[in-house]
């Protein structure tokens, strides 16, 4: 496991470029909810007016009591010193007159459009935080929905390559930290654009000159933000990064909680998961020293452009080309300015995670599957249930060894096709290429002379019922795990397939029958008990082809007789393909294959081989022997090396 985190940890730093092209393609996801979307930055755009026209209102308050102060001083002078003065000031004494009788009502037109604007722009910030919330959350529903319905469809050689924790990360908290940053990065990313532009704009119409000033501190600025925003990126992914690999310690053991506590190996677990959270700390505050130093940048630059600001602002009203209203207005205008290059940092900070949260959210949703329908697949129809291997060679990963090697067999409508070998041989692969679980390497797998990979999957696998080897239930009552493939099932089949598989008994005995809640995986039943379920679970299907994977392996030999007898009623009709590691479950079947290393070695009846395959002889007096002289629960397995049978374990 350390091995894969550490892979990925390189694959990420490759990645890791800074590239925003995910992030992009995650704000388009917005176009799904237009109406939200334009309620909201309507009202960011409104709120955002509305603060920019504040400048100018306070403008006109300060112009209006400076001239109503002065004016009142005017008239406080001589009547003839007043017209003097009036003069010296380039007005008339009537205007003088004029605008000391205005002030008052001047001062309260203005103050009133001050309340207006806050009004409007209170109002208009509500809706803009409430829709920006609404709109994040829609597209946080958007995004789980579509990765957990793409992980579902993905085929087993990506899950095979993929940790369940990194999965569960990606679908948790990478979704989470982009619907914040579209909650609120950018939201205040565009209220930035927006202010930034604005405010420049009319500060150039107002002072072209101060504005000058200005104008050379923004590249600055950008360019600090830009350095920054490359060194964030690549610090955010290895942050989420660790977060996957500390979750992946915590499923993994809590999945393995059993065996942890059994082997007594509690402190190497808690070991292991503390060496994770110490990287992800670490990593926290790399990233925090990184901003902790961006932050006092960005204020420092905004500082200087103030400083240069008031020198030169200072010149001008000293000067008497700048008046107190309008360097108050302008000072108003350049906070707008300012303020936005003060919010980059933060703005750095969450388009940085989200950018690389939509990476990893969209590694998924771009992944190729290896198995999905064709261009023009057909369904396959009601079949009779022949299935062909014609020729079929397997790796599980491109350029490996071949798992299978030139297998070919044929299992006629109705027979019972047995698969033997050692472990590693290729019986299981045999039966994932039949419901399509992979796609073969080379030849091809036919079912009613149908080529499994020309027919769509979900016509194929609804006439398939599996029972595997590994026994997965889920959360919920025996019933509805009974009726997991036909949610449709009435209580008489449920029952009914309960009794084929043996199971119908044990589940009376239980207070509330086939109510009774089984637990996470099961884990209120017993392997037997589970297994029995399993074997349900695929007969309630009534299927034409039935795998059974070591379908008997976690009960004991009187429960074992009893679904087998079960079984071989089940299986009359039915293509049946049977994985078992003891002999008995496999004396009546119709053709045993006996497997070794990919190969078929060996093929027939049981009659036919006991005379004709000294392997299958071997592998049948064993075990014979076994039973007659040892304990009955007792297992054999085989290990069939390339020069024949070289030795046996014993498996209690």
């Amino acid at each position: 496991m350390v091995a894969q985190a550490q892979t990925s940890n390189r694959r990420g730093r490759r990645r890791g470029g800074g590239s925003f092209k995910d992030l992009l393609h995650a704000v388009g996801y917005l176009r799904n909810h237009r109406r939200l979307a334009l309620i909201a930055y309507s009202a960011l755009f409104l709120a955002t007016f509305a603060q920019l026209l504040v400048p100018q209102v306070a403008q006109n308050i300060v112009d209006a009591i400076v001239t109503g102060y002065v004016a009142g001083r005017v008239l406080e002078l001589p009547p003839l010193a007043q017209g003097l003065v009036a003069g010296q000031m380039g007005t008339t004494l009537e205007q003088v007159q004029a605008d000391y009788a205005n002030a008052p009502n001047a001062v309260l037109a203005a103050l009133l459009t001050v309340l207006a604007l806050a009004v409007v722009k209170a109002i208009a910030s509500f809706g803009q935080s409430f829709y920006s919330e609404s709109l994040s959350q829609n597209l946080a529903f958007d995004f789980r929905n579509d990765l957990f319905a793409k992980i579902q469809r993905l085929s087993f050689s990506y899950h095979d390559k993929q940790q369940t924790g990194q999965l569960m990360i990606r679908a948790t908290d990478d979704v989470e930290r982009l619907r914040g940053f579209v909650a609120q990065g950018l939201a205040m990313t565009l209220q930035a654009i927006i202010l930034l532009v604005g405010a420049i704009s009319i500060l150039l119409l107002t002072n072209f000159q101060l504005t000058l000033v200005v104008i050379p501190i923004l590249p600055i600025a950008l360019a600090v933000t830009t350095v920054f925003g490359a060194l964030a990126f690549p610090l955010f992914h290895k942050v989420q990064q660790l977060l996957s690999n500390l979750n992946t310690v915590l499923q993994e053991s809590l999945a393995g909680l059993r065996v942890v506590k059994a082997f007594a190996r509690e402190p190497k677990v808690e070991k292991q998961f503390e060496d994770s959270a110490l990287a992800l700390l670490n990593q926290q505050l790399v990233v925090q020293r990184v901003f902790a130093f961006l932050f006092p940048i960005m204020f420092l630059v905004a500082n200087l452009g103030q400083s240069a600001i008031l020198y030169f602002a200072g010149s001008q009203i000293a000067y008497n080309t700048l008046t107190i209203g309008e360097w108050q207005k302008f000072n108003l205008y350049l906070m707008f300015v300012f303020f936005p290059m003060a919010q980059l940092g933060m703005i750095v900070s969450l388009m940085s995670q989200a950018s690389v949260s939509a990476q990893r959210i969209f590694a998924i949703l771009n992944a190729e599957n290896d198995v999905t329908d064709r261009p023009g697949a057909a369904p396959l129809g009601e079949i009779k249930g022949e299935v062909v291997f014609d020729d079929v060679t397997f790796s599980y990963f491109k350029g490996g060894e071949p798992v299978l090697q030139n297998v070919s067999f044929t299992a006629e409508p109705g027979q019972t096709v047995a698969l033997l070998g050692a472990t590693g041989s290729g019986k299981t692969t045999v039966i994932n290429l039949v419901p399509r679980f992979y796609d073969v390497t080379g030849g091809a797998v036919r079912i009613n002379g149908h080529d499994v990979r020309e027919v769509t999957i979900e016509s194929l696998r609804s006439q398939i019922g599996i029972v595997l080897q590994e026994t997965n239930l889920f959360t919920g009552s025996i019933r509805e795990n009974i009726a997991f493939g036909r949610p449709d099932a009435t209580d008489d089949e449920i029952v009914a397939a309960a009794q084929a598989a043996a199971a119908h008994e044990f589940i009376l005995e239980f207070p509330d029958g086939y109510d009774t809640l089984v637990g996470e995986r099961g884990s209120t039943l017993s392997g037997g008990q589970k297994q029995r379920v399993a074997i349900a679970r695929a007969l309630l299907m009534n299927p034409k082809i039935l795998i059974l994977d070591d379908s008997t392996s976690s009960v004991d030999v009187a429960t074992e007789y009893r679904i087998q007898q079960a079984l071989d009623t089940l299986m009359k009709g039915r293509t049946s393909f049977v994985i078992a590691q003891r002999i008995s479950t496999v004396l009546n079947a119709d053709q045993i294959l006996v497997l070794d290393k990919g190969k078929i070695a060996a093929r027939g009846t049981h009659a036919e081989l006991i005379e004709n395959s000294p392997i299958y002889a071997e592998i049948y007096h064993s075990q014979l022997v076994d039973d007659v002289t040892g304990d009955a629960g007792t297992e054999i397995e085989l290990d069939v090396e390339a020069e024949g049978l070289e030795g046996q374990e014993v498996l209690s």
